[in-house]
């Protein structure tokens, strides 16, 4: 049976010899968009203390106490000064994304951000404090700043230190999770506009 051409041949040519290279380029635009979204949802998810509509545990009374005696009046997790807010970073490289806190983030005080990014994420086991002196003298404020006498939540005193923990404030899982169901149809979406604005 023979085969008869149709169309403009010489278009389709010079449109797929140029495929390849249009293909990388809209799909790495379409992939900075993604960890970008993804990075801003992140950030809002801090902010509003809520990441993918999670909210985030209450600062304990004790918190909100050493925070005034400390002269700051902000009642938000994760927000006393913003760096890790602030630390949640996009980078996209040879065709792959992160999104979170990079290792090498470090906040005002020289604190590894990356440390306390995963400290948050997941909680602390139990964090053994040995009891100075001058310590005891804070904590006698601090339960009378707190309006009461009992020890501070998730505190258990034994002779000489205190037992406490952090619990765990998810701020990445919850949001990638969101994230990641329409990822698919999403990513699609953005290469195919990329692709036709590279025309």
């Amino acid at each position: 049976m023979p085969v008869k051409r149709t169309g403009d041949w010489r278009l389709a040519r010079e449109l797929l010899q140029g495929a390849p290279t249009r293909l990388k380029i809209a799909t790495d635009r379409a992939l900075r968009q993604e960890a970008e979204q993804l990075r801003s949802e992140v950030v809002e998810g801090i902010t509003k203390q809520a990441p993918a509509g999670q909210a985030f545990s209450s600062l304990s009374r004790f918190t909100l106490a050493k925070r005034r005696l400390r002269k700051f009046s902000g009642s938000k997790a994760l927000i006393r000064n913003a760096d890790l807010r602030n630390a949640v970073t996009a980078t996209v490289r040879n065709g792959e994304a992160f999104v979170g806190v990079p290792r090498k983030a470090r906040g005002r005080d020289g604190a590894d951000l990356a440390d306390v990014a995963k400290l948050n994420e997941f909680g602390s086991d139990p964090i053994v404090i040995p009891v100075t002196p001058k310590m005891r003298r804070f904590l006698y404020v601090l339960r009378r700043e707190a309006g009461g006498d009992s020890a501070p939540a998730g505190f258990a005193a034994t002779p000489g230190v205190i037992i406490t923990r952090i619990p765990a404030r998810p701020f990445l899982r919850p949001v990638f999770d969101k994230f990641r169901r329409d990822a698919g149809k999403r990513f699609l979406g953005r290469v195919a506009t990329q692709w036709k604005v590279l025309g």
